[in-house]
């Protein structure tokens, strides 16, 4: 069994916060912590305006170990919305990210 990671297609990320909410809930963190945030990136140009946002997992994401080791995904990938996000072996991720303009992946140690 490989390294494990979380694989964020952020060009479907509606900004709705349910895995920040999930995530949140699932590791009882007060107010003012977080193991996932979504950032909102605004890029402004002469015609346009595009939003973006990026689920972006912080040092206390441990990617939910405590589900994870009973073979359940992470609860911020079980409650995403959009189903931008996919837990997995890191090899299989790469290769999901090879065909998507707008990816991130997160593997901690």
């Amino acid at each position: 069994m490989g390294r494990k990671g979380l694989f964020i297609d952020y060009e479907f990320c509606t900004g709705c916060h349910t895995c920040e909410v999930a995530c949140k809930q699932e590791n009882s963190y007060p107010a003012g912590l977080w193991g996932i945030k979504v950032n909102e990136i605004v890029l402004e140009s002469l015609d346009k305006v595009e939003i973006n946002y990026l689920p972006f997992p912080t040092e206390l994401c441990n990617l939910c170990a405590n589900r994870t080791v009973n073979g359940e995904r992470p609860s911020c990938v079980k409650h995403c919305q959009a189903d931008c996000m996919k837990y997995g072996e890191l090899t299989e991720l790469v290769k999901e990210m090879e065909n998507k303009p707008k990816t991130v992946l997160f593997a901690p140690k």
